[in-house]
């Protein structure tokens, strides 16, 4: 039983939900860059590039013969998952910048003093009604 239990505390702490939450945004975030990427970015891309389409781009290692299929090296792949790859790091660093600017904007605001402690407001005054005699 000592294990379970070890296994719910575990589960039950924030940091465990904020991971949770944090994957599952991080994974609809992928696909959403993913298809920036493949739909927004690569056409124009491609067409500055003389209508290349990246995605298209391979090697055929070996040709297709009777019911066996070619080999390719799909390279235009990777290139298309490299872009994916830096639009995504490129969004997570200015996320991660804004953060941390806010954070050291909250962090500089001046704090209030702190309010003087019992003995030092009967101290001021005593101070005061000796300097009234």
């Amino acid at each position: 039983m000592g294990l379970l239990q070890e296994f719910k505390t575990f589960a039950v702490k924030g940091n465990m939900v904020d991971m949770a939450v944090g994957i599952i945004i991080g994974a609809a975030f992928g696909k959403i860059v993913a298809s920036l990427v493949k739909d927004v970015i690569m056409p124009p891309l491609g067409i500055l590039i003389g209508g290349v389409d990246f995605s298209d781009l391979a090697i055929t290692l070996k040709e297709a013969a009777g019911d066996t299929v070619a080999v390719t090296l799909n390279y235009g792949m990777f290139i298309q998952t490299v872009f994916d790859f830096l639009i995504v790091a490129a969004a997570i660093f200015v996320a991660v910048k804004v953060i941390n600017r806010l954070k050291k904007q909250e962090e500089e605001k001046p704090a209030e003093p702190p309010k003087p402690s019992n003995e030092e407001v009967l101290l001021t005054e005593i101070r005061d009604l000796l300097k009234q005699k």
